[in-house]
């Protein structure tokens, strides 16, 4: 099934509260959590994340050889997928999925309309064999490392045509406090060399972009998913990639994503920013389209917690 539940906008404007900048290429948004993250937010954050999971719960149960909906009591059932995955790989299946909420809930720079048809999470081999070990043996618990490639990847569906006619690549990123500092690891990279004389090893998510080749993997892997579940609907769109796709060939438009998301620090003051609002970083240099988002929570190791443990429950 292609993901098909839209963003819950009702509870977006109570949840949170928005501020955005624009300047030319490059945007910025702030969102700040404004009321507490209750069973109200996890119910109706569930649909979206549940659709969104789906294509890899199927494909990663079907490999683990355990049943979708098991019974608590049937062979495989701890092994659920989201569900059994350890702390850290949640958080950033977190970021991912917010990722594309607030790609389709938001407007962002350019004002391009996305469309996000599918997620890529079925691409995650180290989760695919997590599972299969975890369902033979539940003691095989551990944390698991992030999925390589793009975080995410949305298409600019050209509405007479159906071609692809741009495409948007997401960074998504979890940090349990955000501060400065920790603003500034993730995006320059760590501290190196000798004490008199430290410098950035250049291993951030700015040098990664910077990299990210102008038609990337996760763009063949979307390419194929649709190949795979909906042949007829995005039959257009297909024969576009294909051509894109192509060695060589002229790359389409891209605009590059970065999430942040993570709990206030303590002594965080409302409104303030970590990423720069007006222009981009001197650090990002990719000269594409930029778009920035921050999002603030209270708590949101919990929440992210009570969410992913309800997902396919039974309600």
């Amino acid at each position: 099934m292609m993901h098909n539940v839209p963003p819950p906008m009702v509870l977006l404007a109570r949840w949170l509260r928005g501020r955005a900048n624009v300047n030319g290429n490059y945007g910025h948004i702030l969102f700040e959590q404004i009321i507490p993250n209750d069973n109200t937010v996890v119910e109706e954050l569930r649909s979206y994340f549940e659709s969104a999971h789906l294509d890899a719960r199927e494909v990663f149960h079907r490999s683990a050889r355990i049943d979708l909906h098991p019974d608590a009591d049937a062979p495989g059932s701890h092994a659920r997928y989201p569900n059994c995955l350890p702390p850290t790989a949640r958080k950033g299946l977190f970021g991912e999925v917010m990722t594309g909420l607030m790609t389709q809930a938001y407007q962002l720079v350019g004002a391009h309309q996305w469309t996000v048809p599918i997620f890529l999470f079925r691409y995650h081999a180290e989760v695919e064999a997590y599972l299969f070990d975890l369902a033979r043996d539940p003691d095989r618990v551990r944390e698991v490392s992030g999925r390589h490639g793009n975080d995410f990847i949305a298409l600019g569906i050209d509405p007479e045509s159906g071609e692809v006619v741009r495409f948007l690549a997401g960074e998504a990123k979890w940090r349990a406090t955000l501060t400065q500092s920790t603003m500034d690891n993730m995006m320059l990279g760590e501290w190196t060399g000798p004490e008199n004389a430290r410098v950035r090893d250049n291993k951030g998510v700015w040098n990664e972009l910077n990299r990210g080749l102008p038609t990337p993997q996760g763009l063949e892997q979307m390419q194929r998913l649709l190949c795979e579940k909906a042949r007829e609907q995005y039959a257009e769109a297909i024969v576009s990639l294909d051509r894109v796709l192509l060695i060589g060939a002229v790359p389409l438009p891209r605009t590059d994503l970065v999430f942040v998301a993570g709990n206030r620090a303590a002594k965080r003051t409302q409104g303030a920013t970590l990423l720069p609002t007006g222009v981009p970083p001197a650090e990002y240099t990719a000269n594409r389209p930029l778009q920035v988002i921050e999002l603030v929570l209270e708590n949101g190791v919990g929440l992210i917690d009570n969410l992913y443990n309800s997902l396919w429950g039974d309600h």
